[in-house]
């Protein structure tokens, strides 16, 4: 499965405004939203924020993967954004998040959705990667590195 098919060029922005984690995860919709999979943003929106209050989604290490299975999407959406300042998002090593990988599915991908938060993860457990996507200024050099997950 090539991570890419679920992302885009104008999913993907390397300066995200946002100074707190409320004002990233709706930036990271908006973006999202360019997606003629996303039927309506502002459920999307609550739904992601929902899911926040249960438990943060920022992993650590400089990364989150903000996520939700909603009905107000056709398929499964995944957006990336960089912030140069670093966020407060809670995480569980209490650091900034720099890296965000909004994913956004169905409630019938059960399968598909985790399978895809898998690859996001074993692709960020890499500090290599990480640093790489600190860096790069290309939206298609990010989609490379997406689809160099095995």
């Amino acid at each position: 499965m090539k991570l890419s098919k679920f992302c885009s060029e104008d999913l993907i922005i390397f300066d995200l405004k946002g100074n707190s984690k409320d004002e990233v995860i709706e930036e990271l919709v908006n973006l999202a939203s360019r997606s003629k999979l996303v039927k309506n943003e502002e459920e999307v929106l609550k739904d992601v924020l929902e899911r926040e209050k249960l438990v943060t989604t920022g992993v650590g290490y400089g990364v989150a993967f903000p996520h939700t299975k909603t009905k107000a999407v056709k398929g499964i959406v995944i957006a990336f954004g960089r912030s140069k300042s670093g966020v407060d998002f809670d995480a569980m090593d209490k650091k900034p998040v720099y890296l965000f990988f909004l994913i956004v599915a169905p409630e019938d991908a059960i399968g598909a959705h985790l399978n895809v938060m898998a690859r996001l993860s074993y692709l960020m457990k890499s500090e290599k990667n990480r640093e790489i996507l600190l860096k790069i200024t290309s939206p298609r050099e990010l989609l490379e590195i997406l689809d160099s997950v095995e």
